[in-house]
């Protein structure tokens, strides 16, 4: 069995829940478009975007294009080789698309708080996870191919997650850029799979948000919604990767083909220059687990790591980058799980070109082993 090891944890969000929703338009909002029974989508001003009410981007200017970056390479495997109009895209470009110089935003409702914090709390017992991680080097980047579901969540206070990490700094008070996949009810105000962002500069402590709810990230895509749906992706890969410019320092967040954005160096100050640890996997955060009764919030697909069905939560393509060299396969990769019968973690790494994780469970639902 594994050995246990330290994860990094995805912050819990406080929001404000009221009765009745209402949204809150966008000042400079140029378009707005309505997805049915969904989002509304805000097209606001590329240089009026809410990254710049971070004090260390004051002067900030945006860097259109990362430097590295093969936009061509590195695509699902399920998507490759496939005519480019017929690839699956986030739900809401099926109701309109922002005009060049804008980038589309997600329109809040008043049940969901704009600037958002963690509890004060690092390690905590309400997280359970199941992740591969490598440590030792000077890291700076890391990408995968996840497969995407829509685990169910026990209640609204739950939230099940997909996700690549980079990590830099001690526990109390690291630095962490990431993304993936999420179903979190407090957040999105629904139980739907999203595209996230995410990042922290104190341990979670007193920063940190999802997406473009709080100063910080810069976008520079006028297609990727963040936050956005992407029920369109089903059981199907997206790719996942997180690298830093070496001209810029700036991290840049790539979905699919796609250049997102960055968070800027001048937002760090360790993870400015390299990350030490990087971490890919599942997570569950719920008050109830590591207790009886369990939460029955599923991880993945909900069902247990799966290497010959291929079923459960699957990661392919493991690759990281080491200052800033081209993506390489781990030299050294670490499974850990909180609740082996709970959420367990499978990796196979031998006579495979790219290592491939599999993880997930059911959490307590029809399983009376958790």
């Amino acid at each position: 069995m594994a050995s246990k090891l330290i994860i990094v944890f995805l912050p819990i969000l406080i929001s404000i829940v009221t009765a009745k929703k209402t949204s809150i338009p966008n000042p400079h909002a140029i378009k707005t478009i309505q997805v049915k029974d969904g989002d509304i989508v805000d097209c606001v001003d590329i240089y009026k975007q809410p990254a710049f009410d971070h004090p260390a981007l004051k002067n900030h200017t945006i860097q259109m294009k990362s430097n590295h970056l093969d936009l061509t390479k590195d695509a699902p495997r399920t998507l490759q080789n496939s005519n480019s109009s017929k690839l699956p895209s986030q739900v809401w470009l099926q109701y309109g698309s922002c005009p060049y110089g804008t980038i589309p935003v997600r329109r809040p409702t008043n049940n969901h708080q704009t600037n958002v914090h963690p509890r004060k709390v690092i390690v905590t017992k309400d997280h359970s996870y199941a992740v591969v991680l490598t440590e030792g080097f000077s890291y700076s980047g890391a990408k995968a191919n996840i497969k995407v579901f829509n685990p169910y969540v026990d209640s609204i206070g739950d939230y099940s997650s997909s996700q690549v990490m980079l990590r830099n700094g001690p526990l109390r008070s690291f630095e962490t850029a990431e993304a993936g996949w999420a179903v979190n009810p407090i957040v999105y105000n629904d139980y739907k799979t999203r595209l996230f962002a995410f990042w922290t500069v104190d341990g979670m402590q007193r920063t940190g948000c999802f997406d473009l709810t709080c100063p910080g990230f810069v976008q520079t895509s006028r297609e990727v919604l963040l936050g956005g749906d992407i029920g369109s992706y089903y059981a199907s890969e997206i790719t996942i990767q997180i690298s830093k410019d070496p001209h810029t320092n700036n991290w840049w967040f790539k979905f699919n083909n796609k250049e997102v954005g960055y968070w800027p160096a001048d937002i760090f100050e360790l993870m400015r220059h390299q990350a030490v640890l990087v971490q890919w996997g599942g997570e569950v955060y719920s008050p109830n687990v590591g207790t009886h009764p369990h939460t029955g919030t599923a991880m993945g697909s909900g069902q247990f790591s799966d290497p010959i069905s291929g079923t459960s939560g699957m990661m392919k393509g493991l690759l990281i980058e080491e200052n800033s060299n081209p993506l390489k396969r781990p030299e050294m990769l670490f499974v850990s799980s909180d609740e082996w019968d709970c959420y367990d973690a499978f990796l196979m790494k031998e006579y495979v070109p790219e290592p491939v994780f599999y993880y997930g469970g059911p959490g307590s639902r029809q399983n009376p082993k958790c």
